[in-house]
């Protein structure tokens, strides 16, 4: 079995992530961790047996180096996709790619022009129960999809800290919604209309943000899909899909720790979803670092394209203009890519 060696950018709360499920791979193993506070990186690092730097080109000039994995935060993405690219190195990138649409665009011939194979980070393509959704819509089995309806619900709101510097709700939150909502329609969205509110916490209004949100979207084919976050779930982490068609309906559910009830007089009990994302989406992390391990050795392409994430930013960036404008409706070119974005 070839072992590749994987370089990772940023040593946070998704970097720990990655960087266990990295070290735990048979076909795996993390030499560089780099971040700007050495401190951290130095942990991490020792922890899985790697070198830390606060250089980016120090770990990128190492020749054994097959693979980077960027979990740094979004303003480095695109330059470390690129310095990695130059180094002729494959490259999986966390979502978002930018925060900005217009620097996602206009990057993207530089990208296109390197060529290096780029794996885009949205985990939730790869978790079990929504490949198996995808899938069968894909086969008909709910013959012609009419709607599609993704909930998305946090536990509890993150830091304000956090929010302050995450893009906002729609942006670093249901922009895994967006990418969803994509991949299992197989056609572009062609008008959104968002509303937004702060029902949660305070701070978060005052930090600019929603913590609640809505948004309707129809396809040119006439589709309709409808999408829900909230910051705070009080039963936990909450994530359910449903596609509803002219022949039925596919539901995916939220996964418990076990399928135990427990039924009385009193009523019917049961196990509450996972209460955060890195339990729900243990498989999904697994998976997307298989595949990506897969690109690096040549045996698959990217399912997961930086066309793809430019076009989750673009239906993000088109939510939050419609929420602004208290749901004024969105149709506008900026959901689809120029040629040079299609290609990578």
């Amino acid at each position: 079995m070839r072992v590749v060696n994987i370089c990772q950018f940023g040593a946070g709360r998704i970097g720990a992530i990655h960087a266990e499920n990295i070290s735990n791979h048979p076909a795996a193993d993390l030499k560089w961790v780099v971040d700007i506070d050495l401190s951290v990186a130095g942990k991490l690092a020792e922890q899985y047996g790697a070198k830390a730097t606060l250089d980016p080109q120090e770990a990128l000039s190492d020749t054994n180096i097959d693979g980077v994995l960027i979990a740094s935060s979004t303003d480095t993405h695109v330059d470390l996709i690129l310095a990695a690219m130059q180094a002729e190195k494959v490259v999986f990138c966390e979502k978002p790619i930018d925060l900005d649409l217009q620097r996602v665009d206009e990057f993207s011939s530089n990208i296109a022009k390197l060529g290096c194979p780029l794996l885009i980070g949205f985990n939730r393509r790869f978790d079990p129960s929504f490949r198996a959704l995808q899938r069968s819509v894909r086969e008909g089995k709910v013959g012609t999809v009419e709607i599609l309806k993704i909930t998305s619900r946090d536990p509890a709101p993150p830091t304000i800290e956090y929010i302050r510097n995450s893009g906002g709700l729609f942006r670093d939150m249901m922009i895994h919604d967006f990418d969803m909502a994509r991949w299992i329609l197989g056609e572009e969205l062609a008008e959104v209309c968002a509303t937004g509110s702060c029902l949660v916490e305070e701070k978060i209004g005052q930090a600019g943000d929603v913590d609640t949100a809505s948004v309707m979207m129809r396809t040119n084919s006439g589709v309709i899909c409808l999408i829900d976050n909230s910051r705070r779930a009080t039963y936990g982490y909450d994530q359910r899909i449903e596609v509803f068609g002219s022949k039925g309906m596919l539901q995916a559910g939220n996964t418990s720790p076990t399928t135990l009830s427990w039924w009385t007089d009193k009523g019917i009990s049961k196990d509450k979803p996972p209460y955060f994302f890195v339990d729900r989406y243990e498989m999904a992390y697994r998976a997307e670092l298989d595949h990506f391990i897969q690109v690096i050795t040549g045996e698959a392409d990217p399912l997961v394209r930086y066309v793809d994430g430019r076009q989750a930013l673009a239906l993000a960036e088109a939510a939050f203009i419609s929420s602004e404008g208290n749901g004024v409706k969105v149709n506008s070119d900026m959901f689809h890519s120029d040629q040079t974005a299609e290609r990578i």
